[in-house]
């Protein structure tokens, strides 16, 4: 079917990324946003307490931590549990699409490491242009 006969709800369910309004484009910003992208690195190697992720994520405010984890819990990647302890005692975890989505992020990660050094002679070439 060509995509100008499909409905619209199916459209916005499948996501086209490229088009305005996709709802996709949401997801991706929070997921690849600076803070989103480390979070989600950090944790793929477990269960974290906020202050424990504020301190593995160097350079975070604890505004945009606190943000960004909604983001992330919103978007079904991150499951928040609050414990009904004094003082209060928070946890944040992935689910297993977060799971899922951590592992692109770090195969990311890792190839921009492996290639920084190419990346950054670029980046220098240009700048002496």
């Amino acid at each position: 079917m060509e995509k100008d006969l499909e409905p619209f709800s199916t459209r916005v369910r499948r996501g086209a990324v490229l088009e305005r309004n996709c709802p996709s484009r949401e997801v991706l910003k929070h997921v690849t946003s600076q803070w989103g992208v480390l979070i989600l690195i950090v944790l793929e190697g477990g269960t974290h307490r906020f202050s424990e992720l504020r301190r593995k994520v160097d350079g975070v405010s604890e505004r945009m931590l606190a943000q960004t984890l909604q983001w992330l819990e919103g978007d079904g990647l991150v499951e928040r549990i609050a414990y009904p302890v004094v003082p209060p005692h928070v946890e944040y975890s992935l689910t297993p699409i977060g799971r899922e989505a951590a592992g692109h992020i770090r195969a990311l990660a890792d190839w921009i490491e492996v290639r920084l050094p190419d990346i950054c002679d670029a980046q220098a070439a240009r700048v002496a242009a």
